[in-house]
């Protein structure tokens, strides 16, 4: 299982994971009561439920880069297209915009 911190603004908003079913998203507690919450994206609106899907989550999966930046990335790192995790993990920690995704180290 693999997880990562999901930032939003710089502020922690909550936690993706990577499990055997799938992927799940969940906004952190303290985020959502801190009166300056928003969500990550319109697909995923806060709320205090998980959410659970069996592929990676359309709005993280478009963070990640393609064509050729896609390929730098899958050669400099090793890694395969198809690991959408891994991909998000080392190339969304700086990301155009307001979100970012940083690996939780186990």
């Amino acid at each position: 299982m693999r997880k990562a911190k999901v930032f939003i603004h710089d502020k922690l908003a909550g936690c993706l994971l990577e499990t055997d079913e799938g992927y799940e998203f969940s906004y952190l507690k303290d985020y959502l009561d801190s009166g300056k919450e928003e969500p990550v994206s319109i697909t995923l609106p806060l709320t205090e439920t998980s959410y659970k899907s069996p592929v990676m989550f359309p709005f993280f999966d478009g963070l990640i880069p393609e064509g050729w930046l896609l390929e730098v990335a899958e050669k400099n790192w090793k890694l395969n297209e198809k690991d959408r995790m891994g991909l998000l993990l080392v190339c969304c920690k700086d990301c155009i915009g307001a979100v970012s995704i940083i690996a939780e180290n186990k």
